[in-house]
């Protein structure tokens, strides 16, 4: 089974990185909170699944490969 998540970075401080995130770009329904400093996530709605985790992650990944929070992407798998 393919698994999709798109996010979109919509707002970033010197402390914190905050996307929106789901399965479909045109209708984010979930949020969530980047910490720059120690690189960990918060999820605004508190529901720690497969879908936040998959966004964290490739956030995760990207800003480890540029060296820069990403405005925006997508994980598939």
């Amino acid at each position: 089974m393919a698994a999709i998540v798109y996010f979109r970075k919509i707002v970033e401080t010197a402390e914190f990185a905050e996307y929106e995130f789901g399965d479909d770009p045109d209708n984010f329904v979930r949020r969530m909170t980047m910490d720059k400093a120690s690189c960990t996530s918060a999820v605004e709605d508190g529901q720690v699944d497969y879908t936040f985790l998959k966004a964290s992650r490739k956030i995760n990944a990207v800003h480890t490969e540029r060296g820069a929070w990403p405005d925006r992407g997508m994980s598939v798998s």
